[in-house]
């Protein structure tokens, strides 16, 4: 596999013992219980229908509707179980190099704190709702476990060669922001999408927004919108297709080819694109979140 994307050493961060872990995960208030109940309850209001299959599944293998905040050591004898991966609390956002070790070790890093009602409908920093929420039951799914832990093998060479922006898009439009066609139609399996109300039926069902089928080569040259609704999404057709994408990719010769900034604009349809669904984009003509327009 010399040559492709995920060859890169399981190596630990820089200094041993510098991997940002918590020393243990927060005991969390009634309030913050209350909040992640709250939280769950909206989002399987909207999910059903528009979610990812695979995801569904898991979280109904780990049970994240049992009550109140998950605890990692079960969830992670659980998911430990399942696919191999553990659960471990960090308090913010990590560095990349640190971020990229946990994953190829199979170790999702998790926010160890909970937004308050004051920041409930958005927060900018991922939170431990929008981590083991969103991310944690595709790691239950086998193929998607083992992309994870490729991707987390695959900075350690986007950071030799400086293109670690091309690979943030790669996660951002895959992990994050991901949609997937199912025999009853496009589904969402990004976390980013699935942890809030408003994006996953922008995403799945918007007139607005773009649906084109994933192209590695096209996305990492892609430019993305990290505060508002995503004017394009990718769809892939399935994980195992994800994975082949990425894995049979010389990413030694893509990095040697990819200029330092994007290429793309984040609306912008291409000659070479599969495309899905072309969108009006008129939520963002209209000015998207800061001009008060409403997803359509």
């Amino acid at each position: 596999m010399d040559g492709t994307v995920f060859t890169a050493p399981l190596q630990r961060p820089a200094h041993v013992g510098e991997d940002w872990l918590e020393p243990e995960q927060t005991r969390y208030s009634a309030e913050d219980h209350a909040i992640w109940d709250d939280l769950f309850a909206r989002q399987m209001d909207v999910l059903p229908g528009r979610a990812a299959s695979a995801f569904l599944r898991g979280l109904e293998k780990l049970d994240l509707g049992r009550g109140g905040v998950p605890d990692f050591r079960q969830l992670s004898e659980e998911l430990g179980a399942l696919t191999g991966w553990s659960v471990v609390p960090v308090p913010m956002l990590i560095p990349d190099h640190v971020f990229f070790w946990h994953l190829a070790n199979r170790r999702f890093p998790a926010g160890n704190f909970i937004r308050t009602r004051e920041t409930f409908d958005y927060i900018q920093e991922p939170d431990v709702f929008h981590d083991v929420f969103g991310h944690v039951p595709l790691l239950t799914d086998p193929v998607f476990a083992d992309y994870m832990q490729e991707y987390g093998r695959a900075g350690w060479k986007a950071m030799r060669h400086n293109r670690l922006k091309a690979l943030g898009a790669l996660y951002w439009y895959t992990v994050e922001f991901g949609l997937i066609q199912e025999p009853d139609g496009i589904k969402a399996y990004g976390a980013g999408i699935l942890s809030g109300p408003t994006e996953v039926v922008f995403a799945v069902e918007g007139q607005s927004p773009n649906r084109i089928m994933l192209n590695v080569d096209r996305v990492m040259r892609t430019d993305y919108v990290i505060s508002d609704l995503q004017p394009t999404y990718f769809v892939i057709e399935s994980f195992e297709d994800l994975f082949r994408q990425t894995v049979e990719r010389d990413f030694e010769r893509l990095y040697q080819s990819l200029p330092p900034a994007f290429t793309y604009a984040n609306s912008a349809v291409l000659d070479l694109d599969n495309v899905v669904h072309r969108g009006t984009q008129e939520y963002l003509l209209r000015g998207g979140r800061g001009s008060g327009a409403q997803p359509v």
